[in-house]
């Protein structure tokens, strides 16, 4: 009994470590005080955290669209509520990598440009465009598969961060990425299950194209990650997050 118990505080520990990260949810109650706080063991919660977001999407959506909204304007309340979810923390990853890796001329100055807090042109057009496709994406995604859709969105976009951990090293001494310590291979592998379990909500075809889609994705980022600064930070790992939610819901949207 005890052991279940402890395995029980566990995994409120690491909901709390990955939920806390990723969204703006209260969750501190979930850490119980003889648990340590170990947030490189919390990432396979990554994948569930995006089932959250992406169902809170979904709900927004099929709200608006029951209303009889426009769909553009569904879509652009479905993502102002997806960014309040989130604190818009993968957004802000995106456009300090842009920055960055458009910017800087080497490691070091990259490095610097994405920690300052101040965004520039490739940022801001990094961060405009995204936003754009996903909000024309959301509207024209069909009704029928919004729901299903959007919950699997959420969740490979933030399970394909786990391909940048799994591959990279952090890129800093500091900061985010850094701050996850070690991280735990079984964490990893059974993220990396709970994100591919959740395509089971789509047809085989579209499952196959969605997780194909996420990886090559996740691998192109990382690589151009690896040759510019030399590893993984959690800009990065934003940057991975939002440009597969981007090419998912491109997909989802063609049909």
């Amino acid at each position: 009994m005890s052991d279940t118990g402890g395995h029980l505080r566990a995994i409120g520990a690491d909901l709390a470590a990955g939920f806390g990260l990723l969204t703006r949810l209260p969750v501190g109650w979930l850490v119980p005080g003889d648990v340590p706080y170990r947030p490189g063991r919390a990432v396979w919660t990554y994948p569930l955290a995006g089932l959250l977001v992406g169902g809170a999407e979904a709900a927004t959506l099929t709200a608006c669209r029951n209303f009889g909204l426009p769909p553009v304007v569904g879509a652009g309340w479905t993502l102002v509520v997806a960014v309040v979810l989130t604190g818009g923390l993968h957004e802000d990853g995106l456009a300090d990598t842009a920055d960055g890796f458009g910017g800087g001329r080497t490691r070091e100055h990259r490095l610097e440009i994405m920690r300052d807090s101040r965004i520039g042109s490739y940022g801001a057009l990094a961060l405009m465009l995204s936003l754009l496709i996903r909000v024309s994406a959301l509207a024209a995604i069909p009704a029928d598969r919004a729901v299903m859709a959007l919950l699997v969105i959420g969740a490979l976009s933030r399970g394909s961060m786990l391909v940048g951990l799994a591959l990279l090293k952090p890129a800093r001494t500091d900061g985010l990425s850094r701050g996850l310590g070690r991280i735990s291979p079984s964490a990893l592998a059974f993220g990396g299950i709970i994100a591919l379990a959740s395509s089971l909500m789509l047809t085989p075809s579209h499952a196959v194209a969605a997780i194909a889609a996420s990886a090559a994705v996740a691998v192109i980022v990382c690589a151009s990650a690896q040759r510019r600064i030399g590893g993984h930070t959690g800009d990065v790992l934003g940057t991975v997050c939002v440009a597969v939610d981007c090419v998912l819901l491109t997909l989802a949207a063609a049909g």
